[in-house]
């Protein structure tokens, strides 16, 4: 296999920043219309929220929907097809508009809290203050490991009261599944001893996706924040 030219790196990155941009700028325009609010189903905001992504985007949105969780679905981060539940008006909701976006590798989640309960929406508030924290310590420590990562996002969420749910806080972005995926080394997990910054598969330079999944494991519910973590 040759391996990439700079302009291919340059290229490969900036398809990964305007990825992310693209998906900043629906999110925004969901929340600017309502479509994810209390009274409706999470399906039919992520159809909503996909017929949104085909009129901005055309050929470059997927047919695929976005995945929406609320209540206690936002429990499990990592289930592709949660049942429908209609949202409350109490409820925490994720969007996670990562399957969008064709020909992108689009990974982007945001949080909402309905209702008037202060611990649901100090969940809002922390999660990306505990992303850039991680974010903080990438760029502070140019030799970190996945396991020190997770250790530093780790400490920050349990400071302000809340547990990891998953066994990672992040993956490998724009890799090869068939060679980068079976081992830890491609997840921010404390089984992850390699650095960082490095060469994957094919020569390419490693870009990482940040997954902060918070959740109150008593009370039942939690919230997503995932985005670059190195673009």
């Amino acid at each position: 296999m040759t391996e990439p030219d700079r302009m291919d790196e340059r290229l490969r990155a900036l398809g990964l920043a305007e990825a992310q941009r693209m998906a900043e700028a629906l999110f925004a325009d969901v929340m600017a219309r309502d479509v994810i609010t209390p009274g409706r189903g999470t399906r039919e905001a992520g159809r909503w929220i996909g017929d949104l992504a085909r009129q901005a985007y055309g050929p470059a949105a997927r047919r695929t929907e976005p995945v929406i969780r609320s209540g206690p679905h936002t429990m499990t981060p990592y289930e592709p097809e949660p049942p429908d539940r209609v949202v409350g008006e109490d409820d925490v909701v994720v969007a996670d508009l990562g399957p969008i976006l064709r020909g992108y590798e689009t990974q982007f989640a945001r949080t909402v809290a309905f209702g008037n309960d202060p611990h649901k929406h100090s969940l809002v508030e922390d999660l990306p203050r505990v992303f850039d924290a991680g974010r903080k310590a990438f760029y502070t420590d140019t030799g970190i490991t996945g396991r020190q990562l997770y250790a530093e996002v780790q400490a920050v969420a349990a400071k302000a009261g809340w547990t990891l749910g998953g066994g990672h806080v992040g993956r490998l972005v724009g890799a090869d599944p068939a060679t980068d995926f079976h081992h830890g080394h491609a997840f921010l997990c404390p089984d992850n001893d390699q650095p960082l910054r490095r060469i994957v598969h094919g020569g390419w330079q490693a870009h990482w996706i940040l997954e902060i999944h918070l959740v109150d494991e008593q009370q039942g519910f939690g919230g997503t924040h995932k985005g670059l973590l190195n673009l």
